[in-house]
């Protein structure tokens, strides 16, 4: 009797599988563009050091700050891409240079990312960022016109609604408003100076006095601060802004931007 040979068959070693990589954790997405958890609590430790530094109380949730910031930074930063400002390496190691000449040298630089709580790959994600935010910001600002349509206003400011009444009366029978100005306010006589739409905290002032025609007075507006009667002085569609008045304009464009951006964009917020 002839015993066949027993035949083992190898069973192939299955190869494991590659461990799955750990998500990293994210404060937000912004357009697709990742602002990671790292970034977001690096910030908040370094505006919580400057705070405790200088004894500064904010009036917002630092954290709301911080990710507010970094929002708009990215949205800027990410227009600034799409209208072809590109921060490549070599602009990137330009402006470290800058920053190392500022700072005295390359190795206090160093020491100054490490104390600020920054990798260099953060450190140098960060720059990139506000290098675009910065290019943008200038071109919204720099976009604000040089001249603009003002009014230049006297008023009689009140404190309670029957002085106005008062007053107003007076102006109706033929008082003139540029001599009662002065007695209320004998230094300006409440001469607010030339001023552009949007320049003005209230707006309730801004509208009536571009309402009016010059050598008119307004009826009583009331706002936090009392009761006031407007009078057109003159008016200019095409005046030359002071700087102050721009800078305000210019403040008002780029937040008018950045909420119109936001309202535009797709933000999550992931915070846990």
């Amino acid at each position: 009797m002839t015993l066949e040979p027993t035949i083992t068959t190898q069973q192939p070693t299955q190869t494991p599988l590659p461990p799955t990589p750990t998500p990293i954790p994210l404060a937000a997405l912004v357009n697709g563009e990742a602002i990671t958890l790292d970034e977001f609590a690096g910030e908040l430790a370094r505006l919580k050091a400057a705070m405790s530094i200088t004894g500064t109380i904010l009036a917002s949730d630092p954290e709301a700050i911080v990710l507010d910031d970094l929002i708009n930074q990215t949205l800027l930063a990410q227009t600034a891409f799409q209208n072809g400002f590109i921060v490549d390496d070599i602009m990137l190691n330009s402006r470290i240079d800058v920053l190392e000449t500022q700072i005295g040298s390359s190795q206090m630089l160093t020491e100054w990312i490490t104390t600020q709580g920054y990798s260099n790959t953060d450190f140098n994600k960060a720059l990139k960022r506000s290098i675009g935010a910065a290019w943008m910001r200038d071109e919204i600002i720099a976009a604000v016109p040089e001249t603009a349509d003002q009014v230049h206003v006297r008023q009689i400011l009140l404190p309670t609604a029957a002085e106005a009444d008062d007053v107003y009366a007076s102006l109706q029978s033929g008082t003139d408003f540029i001599k009662l100005a002065s007695q209320y306010a004998p230094i300006t006589g409440g001469d607010l100076g030339w001023f552009p739409r949007g320049y003005l905290d209230e707006p309730d002032i801004e509208e009536a006095a571009f309402a009016l025609q010059p050598g008119r007075f307004s009826q009583v507006i009331e706002t936090e601060i009392g009761y006031h009667i407007l009078y057109l002085v003159e008016r200019d569609e095409n005046r030359s802004l002071l700087p102050a008045a721009r800078k305000v304009l210019q403040s008002k464009a780029l937040y008018d931007w950045i909420s119109e951006r936001r309202n535009q964009s797709d933000i999550q917020i992931l915070l846990p």
